[in-house]
Order: C-alpha cells, then sequence, then structure tokens
C-alpha cells in the first residue's frame, strides 16, 4: 500500500497531520502519535462502518487509549475528531500494521464487514504480531468457526445476538433488557407493571432458583437483600436465574 507523504494532507474534506515515523521515533512516539511501548487498557479497532465506529467511540469516551483502523479515507477522517488515533491501511498488510505500531495494543477487535478474507486475515496477522487479545465480528455461523479455529479470542454475530435479544423482549413487554451468561443462566431486567403496585416483592412468590439482585427505582439502585419493599409501578427487578425459569416467571408477572 503506498503510504501518504508527511504534511498535512486533505482526506474526505478534512485535513490530517501525517507525521513521518523517523521523526514521530526519536520523539517517543510511533508515527499515530501513541506513546512507544504497552499502554495500559488499549484498544484498535480495524473496520470504521457502522458497528466498528460505534465500539472504537464508545471506548474512546469511556477513557481508553484507541485507534481506529480503515483502508477507506472517508471513514476515516469522520472519526478523525473523536479518536486518539486513527490511521488509514489495508489490515492484510501485516508489514504495515506493525508499521503503524498496532502490535503495541492490548486488544483488537476486527470489525470488517463486507469482506470475509479480509476479515479473517486481518485477525489472523493481529495473532502473528502478538496482539493479546483479539475479538472479531463474525456475519455467519461458519464464518463465526473460521475465526474461532484461527484463534480469535471471542467471535460476537451482532445480528443474531441483537435478534434474539429483541425477541425475548418482545416476547415479554416487562422484560426491558437482559444479558447472557452462558450455560442457560441470565440476569434480567423486569419491570413492575402498574397492577402490582403497592404489593410487597414477597408476594411475587418468586420460585426457588430465581435470585433477586436488587431492584432499580428511577436511576436509584436499591438492595433487597434484608428488604421487603413495596413496589411501585415501572420499578425494575434485577434477577439471576435459569432463562427457562425467568421466562415463566416474567410470564406470570
Amino acid at each position: 500500500m503506498q503510504w501518504p507523504r508527511h504534511g498535512r494532507h486533505l482526506i474526505g474534506g478534512d485535513t490530517i497531520d501525517i507525521h513521518p515515523l523517523a521523526d514521530a521515533a526519536s520523539a517517543g512516539f510511533s508515527s499515530l502519535g501513541v506513546p512507544m511501548g504497552k499502554v495500559s487498557r488499549s484498544f484498535v479497532v480495524i473496520g470504521l462502518g457502522a458497528f466498528g465506529s460505534v465500539v472504537a467511540s464508545e471506548l474512546a469516551r469511556f477513557g481508553n487509549r484507541v485507534m481506529g483502523v480503515d483502508k477507506d479515507p472517508r471513514r476515516v477522517a469522520a472519526l478523525a475528531e473523536h479518536l486518539p488515533s486513527v490511521v488509514i491501511l489495508d489490515a492484510t498488510d501485516e508489514g504495515a500494521l506493525r508499521e503503524a505500531g498496532v502490535d503495541r495494543y492490548d486488544v483488537g477487535l476486527v470489525s470488517i464487514g463486507n469482506d470475509l478474507e479480509s476479515n479473517v486475515i486481518a485477525a489472523m496477522n493481529l495473532r502473528l504480531i502478538g496482539v493479546g487479545t483479539i475479538w472479531a465480528k463474525a456475519e455467519s455461523r461458519t464464518h463465526h468457526r473460521i475465526l474461532s479455529k484461527i484463534g480469535a479470542d471471542r467471535v460476537i454475530l451482532p445480528g443474531l445476538e441483537m435478534g434474539r435479544h429483541a425477541a425475548q423482549m418482545l416476547n415479554n413487554p416487562a422484560v426491558q433488557d437482559y444479558v447472557s451468561l452462558g450455560n442457560g443462566f441470565s440476569v434480567v431486567n423486569l419491570m413492575i407493571p402498574q397492577r402490582l403496585s403497592g404489593r410487597r416483592l414477597s408476594e411475587l412468590r418468586i420460585q426457588p432458583g430465581i435470585e433477586v439482585l436488587g431492584m432499580m427505582r428511577g436511576t436509584e439502585y436499591r438492595s433487597t437483600r434484608n428488604d421487603d419493599p413495596l413496589l411501585q409501578t415501572n420499578d425494575r427487578l434485577l434477577l439471576l436465574g435459569k432463562r427457562v425459569d425467568l421466562t415463566r416467571f416474567g410470564d406470570h408477572l
């Protein structure tokens, strides 16, 4: 890939400074302005489409050091003001990843969504250059298996996971949110309907196998460990248990 010469460059309508590798290295920084050596909680996101750009932006908002990578100059330019580092490169080029300093990041997310081959090669390259933890976005179950086989630590199927999430909440309107913990266990956020307002928590007759973790009233968390509170409309119970038990309880709430 042809790298841009150093200086100020107009990319997608934005002006971005590109610094020569030699000058940056002499100052203790990589060519992307990243301090040499490992940085705590550092992330590189490869593929800045809808999914990757949101993940990268949120990670940066949480205060992490984030590098965004894409071969599309327009996508890079769109995030230039939102991420600590952005770079235009082809992640199938192992040498380009090393030169950019990607090997000094702790966690890599491959979110290339429209090119399965590039997605897989990028994940392999992250492993080859020594990135410690690798997440990758898959587009299908077959793609998921391939990424798992080449050593991705976590493979996600956003469409499948969001579909299940939406179905769970559509099936029972009382379910405001839920998190799957694996092995059939989940944590759910159940909203108390108006008809149960004024009742005690104990009156719900929560079955064995379901544990009440607490309750949210507005933005306030309330422990229920040693309490039997009076419930109010729109209180939210945080429950832990087997998915089948939680579903059965929610259906009768």
